[in-house]
């Protein structure tokens, strides 16, 4: 277990700082490293060459020996040139916080597609971070034999990147059009996805409405790959219920394409159920957190209920949104009255596309990714 010294920069413009440290100590832990320092500067920008100056760069150095740290985990996005910077001053291994959500998304995605999807994120972060920090890299291949002065480590790098960029484009292109063929083969049955943060319990959730017993941890990202249950509404009447990834506050871009193959679950719902944790004082925030990713994702018009779960450890005595349905997936309260709920939303009419819409989506898809060879 590795010992993480945390650090970060509090600008004017992060209003939540110490919230935001809180959960990159959650993704650390996840990681399995152990949290043994906090260096937090207040600062009314970053600085542009070593992120927090070169007068605390030596504290920062000062306080990894104090406490034997063996990794820094920085809180802020590290340009190349700043990560070159603080290495160079800290002979420490530095992750920041989109390698450490990459790195918990490695350690456990299950599946194959799950795998492919976090090794592209990661190559797209490494091809991204290669911008910059060529200009020192030893040329190959110049010299007799080759002409001219070759090409750079640099430029060798990207090329690699690329090609296995485009290797597993392909691969995850090929897994979509096998899960639309499913999808296609069972539509008896509604879907239902549960969507929301990270680590407010729809995995939970889903094996007490579906009686299921899908992996369950008090971490974050412990659910990657999407799970699909049958769930009973009504006496004669199920749905099937699809649990998704979890979401976080500034989900890195590259994460949010990769995962867009097992995101279309969303797209294919008549329902998505917005499970929020009634427990955390920060409800409010990850739900806006949420609705952004789903703005992004083209969700906005998805019919969706507002689901408040941990109700039994929540300090609220009523719903905070007089429109949620409150439950709690450890005890079973509220159980009956969501499952109420999904039946009349279901029953309401909720706009769900047309089977010629649905294909006009996958034929999007599949025109945006690149073509099997």
């Amino acid at each position: 277990m590795q010992r993480a010294l945390i650090v970060a920069v509090a600008t004017r413009a992060q209003r939540h700082v110490t919230t935001d440290i809180e959960e990159l100590e959650a993704l650390a832990t996840a990681a399995d490293a152990r949290i043994v320092g906090r260096v937090v500067q207040q600062r009314a920008g970053v600085d542009p060459a070593t992120l927090v100056g070169s007068g605390k760069v030596r504290e920062i150095a000062d306080a990894a020996d104090d406490v034997h740290a063996d990794l820094l985990v920085i809180l802020n996005e590290l340009r190349p040139r700043q990560r070159k910077n603080l290495e160079r001053l800290v002979p420490l291994p530095i992750v920041d916080r989109t390698m450490l959500i990459l790195d918990v998304f490695a350690r456990h995605a299950r599946s194959s597609e799950g795998k492919l999807q976090v090794e592209l994120a990661q190559l797209r972060y490494r091809q991204s971070n290669l911008i910059g920090v060529g200009a020192d890299l030893s040329r190959l291949g110049g010299g007799i034999g080759t002409r001219g002065p070759g090409e750079t480590k640099l430029e060798v790098d990207r090329r690699r990147i690329a090609a296995r960029i485009s290797t597993l484009r392909r691969r995850l292109a090929a897994l979509r059009r096998q899960r639309a063929v499913r999808r296609g083969r069972d539509r008896r049955e509604p879907l239902v996805a549960l969507v929301g943060y990270t680590n407010v319990g729809k995995t939970s959730l889903l094996n007490a409405l579906a009686r299921s017993d899908a992996f369950v941890a008090d971490q974050p990202f412990a659910t990657l790959d999407p799970t699909i249950r049958r769930a009973y509404v009504q006496p004669g009447r199920f749905v099937r219920l699809a649990d998704t990834v979890g979401f976080i506050t500034d989900l890195p871009a590259d994460l949010i394409e990769a995962f867009r193959a097992t995101l279309e679950e969303l797209r294919e719902a008549e329902l998505l159920l917005h499970v929020v944790d009634a427990s955390s004082m920060q409800w409010p925030r990850q739900r806006q957190a949420v609705d952004r990713i789903l703005h992004e994702l083209e969700l906005d018009a998805a019919p969706r209920l507002l689901v408040f779960n941990k109700v039994d450890v929540s300090h609220a005595h009523s719903p905070p949104d007089p429109h949620a349905v409150s439950v709690s997936a450890a005890t079973g309260q509220g159980l009956e009255s969501l499952r109420a709920a999904v039946a009349l939303s279901l029953d309401a009419g909720a706009p769900s596309r047309s089977t010629s819409d649905r294909r006009s989506t996958q034929a999007e898809e599949f025109e945006r990714s690149e073509p099997a060879r």
